[in-house]
């Protein structure tokens, strides 16, 4: 097979997520590039007979354009594998560990990268003991994040303190959470781009949204309502700090072909790393995108990268 031989594509979307919808529009958008680059492909949901419709397809290569649990912490990359199937992304252990903040987070202190402290709260704990353990820890001004979500589904902030119980009996409904300090700070991202051995990391983006307002679920995929400032209005020096950190962060997670990764800076330029994507989203709307393009990979040619890269394994 030739570098220009067109691939046969299975695109994974959909699933019981709850950023289902979200992982459909991602799908749509890479299953018109493919297509406009000559490959064939078929969208697959994410169902119980799944497995069966990729055996029945025999693709060259799949792309998970999957979001959230099973499609993002390794599930489905387990199934890819059993099916001896080529993949687009992180393997089974760099997804697993990416998902789980809480892990995650301990491989970035082991690494020197700066994150904030952390407590995490089972379903079953006592919540008013545990509230009383995060204010007497972190003070009353917290922010509240399901472990094994993303495009902050479940998140709730406190930033100028409230009822942490209740907040937690709320992000508690999706599994275990993990409870910081909250930060005031710009909101920035980076992605980071490997092919093979090859890594390439996007410019800054500082993402705005409208005053008094968070890039919540709404402001990420709804046009018009987040600003994203590419590259960000930062010192030279921390902007290669925090592409760096980015950079760091992808390799000591195990992490392959693409990932975001999510910072929070003070005024006083203070950098916390917040969570790395292992399958930032593809839509219109979408971040990482906008970075592959600013580095010479519009959409086309970024999908068409993934794909001809994932095939080689």
């Amino acid at each position: 097979m030739t570098q220009d031989t067109p691939l046969l594509v299975a695109i994974l979307a959909g699933g019981p997520s709850a950023e289902a919808e979200v992982s459909r529009n991602s799908a749509a958008q890479i299953q018109t590039a493919l297509q406009t680059s000559g490959h064939r492909t078929r969208v697959i949901e994410l169902d119980n007979h799944c497995a069966k419709a990729l055996l029945t397809l025999a693709p060259d290569v799949v792309f998970p354009a999957l979001h959230g649990p099973p499609g993002e912490d390794g599930t489905v990359q387990g199934l890819l594998e059993m099916l001896g199937m080529p993949y687009v992304g992180s393997d089974v252990h760099g997804s697993a560990v990416a998902m789980d903040k809480a892990i995650a987070k301990a491989l970035f202190q082991r690494h020197g990268l700066p994150v904030c402290p952390d407590i995490v709260v089972q379903p079953h704990e006592a919540l008013t003991a545990a509230t009383a353990h995060i204010e007497q820890s972190l003070g009353p001004r917290v922010a509240i994040k399901p472990l094994n979500q993303g495009s902050a589904i479940g998140v709730q902030l406190l930033p100028e303190g409230g009822d942490i119980e209740a907040a937690l009996t709320s992000s508690l409904q999706l599994g275990p959470c993990l409870v910081e300090p909250f930060i005031a700070g710009r909101e920035m991202t980076i992605g980071v781009l490997q092919l093979e051995n090859d890594y390439t990391v996007h410019p800054v983006i500082e993402i705005r949204t409208p005053e008094n307002q968070w890039y919540d679920f709404e402001h990420r995929y709804t046009p018009g309502h987040s600003e994203h400032i590419m590259p960000a209005q930062v010192s030279r020096e921390l902007s290669n700090q925090l592409q760096q950190i980015a950079l760091t962060a992808h390799r000591c997670l195990g992490l392959r072909d693409l990932s975001r990764a999510d910072f929070i800076v003070t005024e006083r330029d203070e950098v916390y790393l917040l969570e790395v994507n292992t399958l930032p989203g593809m839509t219109p709307t979408s971040l990482y995108p906008e970075g592959a393009a600013a580095i010479g990979y519009p959409f086309e040619a970024l999908v068409n990268a993934l794909v001809r890269n994932a095939c080689k394994r």
